[in-house]
Parts: structure tokens; C-alpha cells; sequence
């Protein structure tokens, strides 16, 4: 009993940190002027935090002027 409340907890916690993390990329690339859809889907489809590493290393510089 006490391992599956301790599992859903922690399953709880880690969709949170997911899902939390998807919302942080996805306005961190429209605030870098870049489509927010794309990375948020990036963030999702490489095994999320592959996906997340990936936006956190090529991400643009905030305020360049990148077309």
C-alpha cells in the first residue's frame, strides 16, 4: 500500500517537472523569437530530457536579431 502511494507521488511529481518544463520552453523560445510549437514539441518527442538538454545548448542568445 505504502509503495504504490510513494509511487503514484513520485509519478505525480515527475509529470509536474515534465510538463512544467515543456511550458518554461515553450515561452523561453517565443520570448528568443523562435516558434514555441516546435520547440515544446522537440522538448516532448526526444525523451524529455534529451529534448530539453538539446533547446538548453542551441537555444538563440535572448535579444539578437535573428530572422
Amino acid at each position: 500500500m505504502l509503495g504504490g502511494l510513494l509511487g503514484g507521488i513520485f509519478g505525480l511529481a515527475y509529470l509536474v517537472v515534465v510538463v512544467l518544463s515543456v511550458i518554461w520552453a515553450y515561452a523561453d523560445a517565443e520570448d528568443r523569437g523562435k516558434s514555441g510549437c516546435l520547440v515544446a514539441l522537440l522538448v516532448i518527442f526526444l525523451a524529455w530530457p534529451i529534448g530539453l538538454l538539446i533547446w538548453l545548448i542551441f537555444r538563440p542568445e535572448k535579444g539578437t536579431d535573428q530572422q
